[in-house]
């Protein structure tokens, strides 16, 4: 029986605003931070991205030649294009998992208070900004 290996797949907010290749590039840069995407691991192709997302191929062209340039992504001619970088931070899956419910929980509640997406961002980084000046972050 072989082991099921869970694969990376893309996706797009049309309505955020940012460049599509952006968002790949955004996805990629953190599925690395987090962990998803090890040393090795190869990236969709650009034909599966193009027929999952319905995008244009020079848009998968374009992040996949950003993430080579900042180190992250390595093509190999005929295979495919492949993560070259170490997670930055290991962080354990139960840790993962705690620290996402955690986030989850206390985004809804800052949803049912009445906050929107970008007071949200805006009390993040705040307080994301006091704790780096006290040395925690």
């Amino acid at each position: 029986m072989a082991l099921e290996v869970p694969v990376f797949a893309f996706r797009l907010d049309r309505r955020s605003g940012v460049p599509p290749y952006l968002q790949l590039v955004h996805q990629v840069r953190q599925g690395v931070l987090l962990g998803y995407l090890q040393q090795g691991d190869q990236l969709p192709l650009i034909r599966e991205a193009v027929e999952q997302l319905a995008i244009n191929p020079n848009t998968v062209s374009k992040a996949y030649r950003q993430l080579e340039q900042e180190g992250l992504a390595a093509s190999r001619p005929g295979v495919g294009t492949f993560i070259t970088a170490a997670p930055a931070v290991t962080v354990t899956p139960a840790t993962y998992t705690s620290l996402r419910r955690g986030l989850e929980k206390w985004l809804r509640s800052a949803y049912e208070a009445g906050l929107d997406e970008e007071a949200i961002v805006a009390l993040f980084s705040t307080a994301n900004h006091e704790l780096a000046q006290e040395g925690v972050a």
